[in-house]
């Protein structure tokens, strides 16, 4: 969660104010780049886009009434306090896109349109993400999916629903070119997300086998201040009693332990490998909501 202060009074009022404002801002991404352009990026926006540019109706109001049959699944999956908050960011995102929508669009260029478009969505989307709330749609269905899948990241769950209606948008318009600039928009849309939602998380997980693991240990925590473990291990060969160090970096700080490894022990064996979710301090937080 994005909210820590005390007064209930306070985390309300705050997480209100985030809905609020990122909504106006998808609206924005919306309304002024990516609909103007024929951008279906993906998700019920996408399928207002494209069912307005059919029947003509306003984009914010078909939201809505798309997203009113998966506001009933979220209830009754996740609860009368699920509804709240999410008919709040459903009503003023819809409000917002179809008040925005008479200014025209920003840009045509649609490169732009669909990088800027991709972006700015899924900043707003990550943050309403993260006060526990979602504007509907897809979010609903990507949390469903959560549940049955909780190892796969968010932003990789939209990437697979939204290709679908981006290859539906090929269809409507009639314009693979243009449904191509959609995808463009969901890979951006997708990986931003997961920018905003889990960070610059990935680490380096770094395990030293020396015989100098002391002095090692000594300069790792000394001269980059990172924790530092020790592994109990046995030699297969030797079946002498060994001390390995685990130790988790950020990727900046490995060059340098690298080095100082290196300088110690010149014969050492390292492994390195990439993770992908650090949880504790200096990294997320192990209380943070799974989302």
């Amino acid at each position: 969660m994005l909210l820590k202060f005390k007064s209930k009074k306070t985390q309300l009022l705050v997480k209100y104010t985030v809905i609020l404002f990122f909504s106006f801002v998808s609206a924005c991404s919306i309304s002024l780049i990516l609909s103007p352009n024929q951008l279906a990026p993906g998700g019920v926006t996408g399928l207002s886009i494209i069912v307005n540019h059919y029947t003509g109706l306003s984009t914010g109001a078909l939201y809505f009434l798309i997203n009113v049959p998966i506001m009933v699944i979220g209830i009754w999956k996740f609860g009368a306090g699920f509804f709240v908050s999410n008919i709040v960011a459903i009503i003023a995102h819809s409000i917002f896109v179809d008040l925005l929508a008479p200014i025209g669009p920003i840009t045509t260029d649609p490169v732009l349109a669909a990088l800027f478009g991709g972006a700015i969505s899924a900043i707003s989307l990550g943050m309403i993400f993260k006060v526990g709330s979602s504007s509907g749609g897809t979010d609903v269905v990507v949390r469903l999916l959560k549940l049955k899948f909780p190892h796969i990241e968010t932003g990789r769950l939209f990437l697979v629903l939204n290709v679908f209606v981006v290859a539906l948008s090929a269809i409507a318009f009639k314009n693979i070119t243009v449904a191509m600039y959609a995808g463009i928009a969901v890979f951006v849309s997708s990986h931003v997300m997961d920018l905003v939602l889990y960070g610059r998380d990935g680490a380096k997980l770094l395990f030293i086998i020396s015989s100098h693991e002391q002095e090692i240990a000594l300069r790792l925590l000394e001269e980059i201040g990172t924790g530092v473990t020790y592994v109990n291990g046995v030699g297969a060969y030797t079946s002498q009693d060994k001390k390995i160090i685990m130790c988790v970096l950020k990727k900046q700080n490995l060059p340098k332990a690298q080095n100082i490894v290196r300088n110690v022990d010149s014969s050492v064996f390292m492994i390195v490998s990439s993770a992908s979710e650090v949880l504790g301090e200096g990294y997320k937080s192990p209380y943070q909501e799974n989302l």
